[in-house]
């Protein structure tokens, strides 16, 4: 991990390209990649698009095949603490002086770029370069790269032929850059299905799914539907191929009952990628989604106050309605009477505490962009105290 001088470091390196915001574009990252040799080319992949539930799918994706004893790439933003976390080899974040080096060779290119008149590529474009420079030099067997914003002309869309596709959701977010309806962020994001690539999609609004369905037949993609595994009384998470009828049982290490969503996606994706041949058994599959970790989204802490009292702490990064809807039914279950809690506190962490407050205090931080109404009529009830 980076010290918090290195980040810093980091962060003054990347400054200068922040001044460029996002500008949703292709040339300038194909034309970035082209004078680093082409590292996306070397790279074979899975890419992930959704508004909600990226992370935890490749998170989860991650997990598995490194327990299946491949050398995988993981690449996601935003970062939570450094910018090592956005760029992993093995589950492991980068190391401060590789990232510090990698992106040294990306900057390298930039002023010959610039001297051609050549638009200078944004801070997210940097930084995507970077991701696919060091994996192309570490050989990774295989990366999971997670769209930033959109899809069609996201940076990370510069693949022709993904091992497999995955749209995990689809809500009203980011509406500013990708259009102001469902169908348009729905067009937005199945850019990235590409012509005979399988993908793999979840449920979706009735006008997002007709969009999606649409751009896969019209490029010939197929599409494989998961079915949202069930919990059992047990706690167990059951998974039902519909195409074999064969089923997986399995534990979940993240919490809350989208995950039960989440983990049925990660598990159509590697079980279409063992019908390409790779090597991933049911019991790789079962151990790395009980391995798999994703902080900062229903993540359970313990806060001492200075009187000594101990507080339990859930921390997640719910910032649009959708996710925001999804954190007040997790919650609602679990301040239910012992006795009537729902199927989605089954999948719950040894972290959780014993005792659920039964009100919330809230401690929240948007941006101005967010959609602050509906998240805050979906997070807040009676009784709770709010934050700002």
């Amino acid at each position: 991990m980076l010290s918090d001088a290195t980040d810093k470091a980091i962060s003054e390196r990347l400054a200068k390209y922040a001044r460029f915001g996002v500008n949703l574009s292709l040339e300038r990252i194909q034309r970035l990649l082209a004078a680093l040799g082409h590292p996306h080319r070397q790279v074979p992949i899975i890419h992930v698009a959704g508004t909600n539930g990226k992370g935890s799918v490749c998170a989860y994706l991650s997990s598995v095949l490194t327990q299946a004893g491949y050398r995988v790439g993981r690449y996601t933003s935003p970062h939570l603490v450094s910018w090592c976390e956005r760029i992993c080899l093995n589950e492991q974040p980068i190391e401060s002086a590789a990232l510090d080096h990698t992106l040294a060779q990306v900057e390298a290119t930039i002023p010959d770029l610039s001297a051609a008149g050549r638009e200078i590529p944004t801070q997210f474009e940097v930084f995507t370069a970077a991701a696919w420079l060091f994996f192309a030099q570490q050989a990774v067997d295989i990366a999971v790269i997670e769209v930033g914003l959109g899809g069609r002309l996201d940076a990370t869309n510069v693949v022709d032929a993904p091992l497999v596709t995955v749209i995990t959701s689809l809500s009203r977010e980011h509406w500013q850059r990708l259009g102001p309806t469902l169908a348009d962020i729905a067009g937005e994001k199945a850019g990235i299905l590409k012509s005979h690539r399988p993908a793999i999609v979840g449920p979706l609004p009735a006008d997002a799914e007709a969009v999606v369905l649409a751009r896969a037949a019209a490029v010939d993609c197929p599409v494989v539907r998961p079915t949202p595994a069930r919990v059992d009384a047990e706690g167990w998470a059951i998974y039902v191929n519909k195409s074999t009828q064969s089923t997986l049982q399995y534990r979940l290490s993240l919490a809350g009952e989208h995950q039960r969503v989440n983990s049925a996606i990660a598990i159509a994706a590697l079980q279409t990628l063992r019908d390409q041949g790779w090597q991933i058994s049911d019991r790789h599959i079962q151990s790395g989604l009980a391995q798999a970790r994703w902080p900062g989204r229903l993540q359970w802490l313990n806060w001492i106050a200075p009187n000594g009292q101990s507080h339990p702490w859930l921390i997640d990064g719910a910032h649009n309605p959708a996710a925001a809807t999804v954190l007040r039914h997790y919650l609602d279950d679990l301040q239910q009477p012992e006795g009537s809690l729902a199927e989605a506190t089954l999948l719950k962490p040894a972290s959780m505490p014993q005792v659920i407050p039964t009100s919330t205090i809230w401690l929240m931080g948007m941006l101005s962009t967010k959609d602050h109404a509906d998240v805050l009529r979906a997070l807040l009830k009676p009784g709770d105290r709010l934050h700002l």
